[in-house]
C-alpha cells in the first residue's frame, strides 16, 4: 500500500439501515478471527479482509459498516489501517489494537472515535489476581489503590458471584535496594562475584594473619593490599609460613582478577537485565516468576509491580525486543528456558508467591507448569492457554494451574467496544467473563467461543 486511498464517492449507493449494515474486520490474528466468529454466531454480518490494499479497503468501506476493527499483527500495520479507515470514513467506529502505549495515547488523540487497546493490556488484571490468592480473580492499579476483584456468593438476583474490594497498595520493605543482591543468574556477574569475593577474601587472610602476628593494623592492612596486588613483598622479617602463603595468595589472586576482569566486561557489555542492587535486583521472596516476556508477560509484570508485588520474568530469547522495555520499567528478568529445573530453582519458585506462564506458545507454557508444579507442588500456577484448539479442548483436564484465554478475553472486549462507548473492565471466571463498568457494578457477559466460519484472505 504506497498511495493514498481516496474516500468514496459522494454518489455511492444509499447507506443501509444500521440492523443490516456489517462490520468490517481487519487482520488475520488471533483477536480479528475470535472477533469474527463471535459476531458471526450472534447474527451480525460480517466482512473479514485479512491484509486488504487501498481498493480493497475502499471497496469494503463503501457498504457504510457500522463498525471497523483493526486486529493486525504489527503496530506500524495497525496505525496504518487505522489512519486509512479514518479517512476514507471519519464517523465510523473503530476499535484499533495497539501493544506500544505512546502509539496508542497518540492514536487516541488524533481519532477520537477509536478505541485503541491491546490483548495484553486487557488480560493482565484477570493473570494478575491469580496471583495474589486463591480467591482473586483479577486485581489492577485504580486511583492509588489495588482493586481486587474477588469470588463472592450469587445474590438473591442471581447476579454475577463477584464483589470488588479496594486494598492499599504497600510497597515491600525496599531492603534489596539498600543491600546487594548476591543471587544473580548470568555468567558474567557470577564470574565477576566469584572474582570479588575471592579476592577479598585473600585480602582478609591476609590481613588477619599480619594482625595475629603483631603487626600494626594500618600496616598490616598496606602488606595485604600489596600482596593482593601481586607487587608484594610481604613483610620484612616474616616467618617461613607466612612468606609461602604470601607467595600462593599473590598467585591465586592473578586467577582471581583474570575472572573478576571477564566478569566485568561481559557485565558492562551485556544487557545486564539482573542489577546486583537496586530496582532492577531479583526479589527474595513472595514475588512473582513471570515466564515469557513478551507483550502479555510485560504487562502483567507492569501491572503487578504497580499493586505492590514484586516481579522476576523468565525469557529464553536474550535479544527478546520486550527486554529493554522492562529493564525500563524496573523488571529483572532471567535469560533462561522457564521450563528447566536449574531455571526454577535459580528464580527462587520455592518462596516465590506464584508462576505466570504467559508465553505465546500454549504448549510450552503448559510444560513451564507441569515442571514448576514438580519443583514446587504448593506454588500456584497461573497460565495463559486456551488459544490453540488441542488446549481449548483439553484444558479442564490439565490441572497444573488457572488458565486464562488472553484472546477470548480480548475478542469480548472488541466486541463490548461496538456497541458500548466505555466496555469497562473484564474478568475471566471459571464459567465465563464479567464485565465491570465505569461505576464498578459487575455483570455477567455471554460470549460465544467460535473462531471465524469464512476465509480471511483479501479479494
Amino acid at each position: 500500500m504506497t498511495s493514498t486511498p481516496q474516500p468514496p464517492p459522494a454518489t455511492g449507493p444509499t447507506e443501509p439501515s444500521e440492523p443490516t449494515r456489517p462490520v468490517l474486520v481487519i487482520g488475520d490474528a488471533a483477536v480479528a478471527v475470535r472477533v469474527c466468529g463471535a459476531l458471526t454466531s450472534g447474527g451480525t454480518r460480517v466482512r473479514h479482509l485479512a491484509a486488504p490494499d487501498d481498493r480493497a479497503l475502499v471497496e469494503a468501506l463503501r457498504a457504510a459498516p457500522s463498525g471497523v476493527v483493526i486486529a493486525v499483527r504489527g503496530d506500524a500495520a495497525a496505525l496504518r489501517y487505522a489512519l486509512a479507515v479514518a479517512h476514507l470514513d471519519p464517523r465510523v467506529r473503530l476499535v484499533v489494537t495497539i501493544f506500544d502505549r505512546t502509539v496508542s495515547e497518540r492514536l487516541r488523540t488524533l481519532l477520537p472515535q477509536a478505541r485503541v487497546t491491546s490483548p495484553a493490556e486487557i488480560a493482565a488484571a484477570s493473570l494478575a489476581g491469580p496471583c495474589l490468592g486463591p480467591d482473586v480473580l483479577a486485581a489492577w492499579y485504580e486511583d492509588g489503590e489495588a482493586v481486587h476483584a474477588v469470588r463472592a456468593d450469587p445474590g438473591p438476583d442471581g447476579g454475577p458471584w463477584v464483589r470488588l474490594e479496594r486494598h492499599a497498595i504497600r510497597h515491600p520493605v525496599p531492603w534489596r535496594r539498600v543491600l546487594p543482591s548476591w543471587r544473580v543468574h548470568d555468567t558474567g556477574t557470577r564470574l565477576m562475584l566469584l572474582g570479588l569475593h575471592g579476592l577479598v577474601a585473600v585480602l582478609l587472610a591476609d590481613w588477619t594473619w599480619l594482625v595475629l602476628s603483631h603487626h600494626p593494623p594500618v600496616d598490616s592492612f598496606l602488606e595485604a593490599s600489596r600482596v593482593v596486588a601481586t607487587v608484594g613483598p610481604a613483610a620484612e622479617g616474616a616467618e617461613p609460613a607466612y612468606a609461602v602463603f604470601a607467595g600462593l595468595a599473590m598467585l591465586t589472586t592473578i586467577m582471581l582478577a583474570a575472572t573478576f576482569t571477564a566478569g566485568l566486561v561481559d557485565r558492562m557489555l551485556g544487557p545486564r537485565l539482573v542489577g546486583i542492587w537496586g530496582r532492577n535486583a531479583a526479589p527474595r521472596r513472595r514475588h512473582v516468576v513471570v515466564v515469557g516476556m513478551g507483550q502479555v508477560g510485560l504487562r502483567l509484570a507492569a501491572e503487578l509491580l504497580r499493586i505492590g508485588v514484586p516481579v522476576l520474568g523468565v525469557e529464553r530469547d536474550r535479544n527478546a525486543v520486550q527486554l529493554r522495555t522492562a529493564k525500563a520499567l524496573g523488571v529483572p528478568v532471567v535469560t533462561a528456558h522457564g521450563g528447566d529445573r536449574s531455571t526454577l530453582l535459580r528464580v527462587r519458585v520455592d518462596t516465590a508467591r506464584a508462576l505466570a506462564a504467559v508465553g505465546s506458545d500454549d504448549l510450552d507454557n503448559v510444560a513451564v507448569a507441569v515442571a514448576a508444579s514438580a519443583v514446587q507442588p504448593a506454588l500456584p500456577v497461573v497460565l495463559r492457554a486456551g488459544e490453540q484448539e488441542a488446549i481449548a479442548e483439553t484444558r479442564s483436564l490439565l490441572p497444573v494451574g488457572r488458565t486464562r484465554d488472553v484472546v477470548h478475553l480480548a475478542a469480548a472486549w472488541v466486541v463490548l467496544a461496538l456497541r458500548e462507548a466505555a466496555p469497562g473492565r473484564l474478568v475471566a471466571t471459571r464459567g465465563g467473563i464479567v464485565q465491570v463498568d465505569a461505576e464498578g457494578v459487575p455483570r455477567d457477559l455471554e460470549l460465544p467461543r467460535a473462531d471465524c466460519g469464512h476465509g480471511t484472505t483479501s479479494p
